[in-house]
């Protein structure tokens, strides 16, 4: 079974608390928004601890360096059928300094032109009840546990 690691970073503010998402990049989300935000993630390498994934992806996909007291959240399963393991940590992220690695793909299919993309073509700070609405359905559980462990709970 795939599995992937991510790092969900979040600041609490006096009115709600804050998550960092990151939009996929790529022609196959760049019309797509609800539902496709996630947290920075990635695949381990072989001898890699799934902690160290965590962080290694972070970076990779935001360009920024993290450490600090993190909190392990439940695993989850997305659709595909990838276990996905998640931390967080609070932290803030100047979004200025946002930058993407890159992947390369055949775009459109079957041209024979390679095309290079960012990994994620945006990241934002999000309120918890808005990143409830963007996320990954999947990735939902993290929202939720992390209002359980900051004991927010939205006035209706």
């Amino acid at each position: 079974m795939k599995q992937s690691a991510g790092i969900l970073l979040f600041r609490v503010t006096a009115e709600e608390p804050e998550v960092l998402l990151v939009h996929p990049g790529g022609p196959f989300f760049a019309k797509k928004n609800e539902g496709s935000w996630t947290i920075p993630k990635g695949e381990g390498l072989p001898s890699e601890d799934l902690l160290e994934t965590a962080v290694r992806e972070f970076e990779e996909e935001t360009g920024a360096s993290i450490s600090g007291a993190f909190i392990p959240l439940n695993p989850i399963t997305q659709k595909g059928g990838k276990r996905v393991f998640c931390w967080a940590l609070e932290g803030n992220l100047d979004l200025a300094m946002f930058v993407s690695n890159t992947f390369e793909m055949e775009w459109p299919p079957k041209s024979g032109k390679m095309k290079s993309y960012p990994e994620n073509d945006k990241a934002a700070w999000l309120k918890l009840g808005e990143a409830k609405k963007l996320i990954n359905e999947k990735q939902l559980a993290f929202l939720e546990q992390l209002a359980v462990i900051l004991d927010y709970r939205p006035e209706h």
